[in-house]
């Protein structure tokens, strides 16, 4: 079985906000396989930088509403004294 990422993604609403883009649609835009957009997409494969980028070009997005990082680590860290992050 494949570990999931600590990045979370939301594709799959992106494309249906935009005319219900097809995970094909959306690979040949960005210049990947159908395969690396829906392990991506399941949060199986973590892109690189640059096809992060093209992604959320395609969306006209900013990279943090179509990627966000989940660091448990940090979190605790960052956690202030009444429990809540600043």
């Amino acid at each position: 079985m494949v570990k999931a990422t600590g990045i979370t993604n939301r594709i799959r609403t992106l494309r249906f906000e935009h005319a219900e883009m097809t995970q094909a649609e959306l690979a040949e835009r960005v210049g990947v396989t159908r395969q690396t957009v829906i392990a991506i997409e399941k949060g199986r494969y973590s892109p690189s930088l640059e096809t992060a980028f093209r992604i959320a070009r395609v969306f006209t997005v900013p990279l943090e509403q179509v990627f966000q990082y989940m660091d448990e680590q940090y979190d605790e860290q960052h956690t202030n004294e009444e429990g809540t992050a600043p």
